[in-house]
């Protein structure tokens, strides 16, 4: 599957803005499991708002769904899809780091992943 990071930058001008960083395409084993990996980099301090939320639209589908999240300090994995027993949550925003890892992968998880960073104000 690929990660693509053309989701909406933050901030109110191109100074304020977030710059996130993903991998182009991923490869990974069907059963074995996979990083998507997300780095950002702000020009502000990371703030205690900050949120970071992950979509996936699977291949040939025209919708996206929110498959995580993190808000005021704490992961969330969203109760949607097949993903939910299967993502562990590897990042760090102190360290400007949001990156997932999804377990025992399977054919249907092909598709794009993309990982959108908030940094309040």
């Amino acid at each position: 599957g690929a990660a693509d990071a053309s989701g909406p930058l933050a901030g109110l001008s191109p100074s304020l803005a977030i710059h996130v960083y993903t991998q182009r395409e991923i490869y990974g084993t069907v059963g074995s499991h996979v990083t998507l990996s997300c780095s950002f980099w702000s020009s502000e301090w990371i703030s205690e708002d900050i949120s970071i939320t992950w979509h996936f639209q699977a291949e040939g589908s025209r919708d996206s769904i929110s498959i995580f999240h993190y808000a005021k300090g704490q992961p969330y994995i969203d109760d949607v899809g097949t993903f939910k027993e299967r993502m562990e949550w590897v990042g760090n925003p102190h360290r400007k780091d949001g990156s997932i890892v999804i377990h025992n992968l399977d054919y249907t998880d092909n598709g794009t992943f993309t990982c959108d960073v908030k940094n309040p104000p």
